[in-house]
């Protein structure tokens, strides 16, 4: 499955598209991640912990898009795009998308 986040592939071309290929997820923070955060966050430098629980959302998120594409019956999703919203105050929802599409 090609995954990219331009409208074409290279060396691909399109032949079908099947529709928005979508995937999610929502992720809560961790108080004791909070705690030490918080911590740092008054001295500077990177919040480590909500870097890697961001970039384990996103991950999960184009995992669950490509497993939609796949049950449309898509070789590729382009045109991906990323976002990212505050559900609640400890919880963000990532969501991927993109356009399912069959290759020649």
């Amino acid at each position: 499955m090609y995954i990219t986040n331009t409208e074409t592939v290279p060396d691909g071309e399109v032949t079908e598209v099947l529709g928005i290929a979508r995937g999610n997820t929502v992720e809560a923070r961790n108080v004791g991640h909070d705690i030490t955060q918080g911590i740092k966050n008054v001295f500077g430098g990177e919040l480590k912990a909500y870097s890697d629980l961001l970039t384990k959302a996103r991950d999960e998120a184009i995992e669950r898009m490509e497993r939609d594409a796949e049950g449309m019956g898509a070789d590729a999703v382009v045109n991906v795009r990323l976002e990212t919203s505050q559900i609640t105050d400890g919880g963000s929802e990532v969501m991927a998308y993109g356009t399912a599409v069959r290759l020649e």
